[in-house]
């Protein structure tokens, strides 16, 4: 019996958050959805009462902006950064402007979207794949399939001169050997004219404006679950991600807060929160939302945000060059 209460308090021990009697004010800025960031906040100070969150959300790119303005001024005010991509948390961290995290616990996670310094890291799978209207000809599987004369002057495409998601994917395929940069080229000739974000995208595909398109997956997988006249495909290729990564600024003025934060969305918990927000979770033991596929069905292809980060400009000036500004 001692024995078996010696392992329970261990057991509890380890389960027990490293930093459960943080307290004092967390500035988050975030580029989540206002209630999305809200249940998030909720969530975390519900295990943290002692913490009050102040937060600020607006898309990646303005977040940013007002960020970078703060740095110019010497005072940036966040503790903590939630936002789109790897890419943009690359380039802080080789400003130097993140704080490492060596006490996270990434064991159960793919390497391939943690940073290895472990100061970022990536808390859901916001992919982007192929969607289509139930009433195309051709039921695409691969992005090749858009090459097909059944997909000219059908195709939507949200631009990488706005979208973050679009710039990772961009990335991903041009990067992809059997699909490179011959895929944009071939899309341009097949009458695509990629503009705006992924919401336009959807919304003429879904309203058959278009019918075949390349889009994040939770807006056609949530609204083919009401009855919109989509699919979604999660292409033989693979599917690019954006991540939504977590990160400590170096300036942070309650680290131990902003560690509680990141190990909080890291949690067994907290990736079931996003889970129930309609998200994959970074989390592979996590269950998909309704919807999704199985988890091991869904190929992510390979990404180096480093290299994203090197060739960002090199690669929306091909882009602009093949479409047009």
């Amino acid at each position: 019996m001692k024995k078996l209460l010696m392992a329970a308090g261990l057991t509890a021990a380890l389960s027990a958050p490293a930093y459960a009697e943080v307290s004092g004010k967390l500035v988050l800025y975030t580029s989540q959805p206002n209630q999305d960031a809200q249940q998030t906040v909720d969530a975390f100070t519900a295990k943290h009462p002692n913490v009050e969150v102040e937060w600020v959300r607006d898309g990646t790119t303005k977040v940013m902006a007002k960020l970078r303005a703060e740095f110019e001024a010497g005072a940036p005010k966040p503790d903590v950064l939630l936002i789109a991509d790897m890419v943009t948390m690359e380039g802080l961290k080789a400003e130097g402007r993140l704080m490492a995290h060596d006490g996270a616990d990434v064991s159960a996670y793919d390497p391939a979207i943690m940073d290895t310094d472990k100061t970022y890291f990536s808390t859901k799978l916001i992919t982007t794949g192929i969607v289509y209207n139930t009433a195309a000809p051709m039921q695409p599987t691969s992005y090749k399939d858009l090459l097909k004369p059944e997909a000219k002057d059908k195709i939507a495409m949200p631009s990488p001169l706005t979208s973050g998601a679009a710039t990772i994917h961009m990335a991903a395929l041009t990067a992809n050997p059997d699909l490179g940069w011959a895929l944009y080229e071939g899309l341009a000739d097949q009458g695509a004219n990629p503009k705006g974000g992924n919401g336009g995208t959807y919304k003429a595909v879904a309203g058959g404006e278009k019918l075949y398109g390349f889009v994040v997956d939770f807006l056609p997988i949530r609204n083919m679950l009401d009855g919109a006249p989509v699919e979604f495909v999660f292409p033989e290729e693979g599917v690019s991600a954006v991540t939504e990564p977590v990160a400590i600024l170096s300036t942070a003025q309650n680290p131990d807060a902003a560690k509680a934060f990141v190990d909080f969305l890291l949690s067994e918990e907290g990736q079931k929160l996003a889970a129930s927000q309609g998200y994959l979770a970074a989390h592979p033991a996590i269950a998909p939302p309704e919807g999704f596929p199985a988890r091991d069905a869904i190929k992510l292809m390979d990404f180096d945000p480093a290299d994203a980060l090197a060739k960002d400009q090199s690669n929306k000036l091909k882009f602009t060059e093949i479409f047009g500004g």
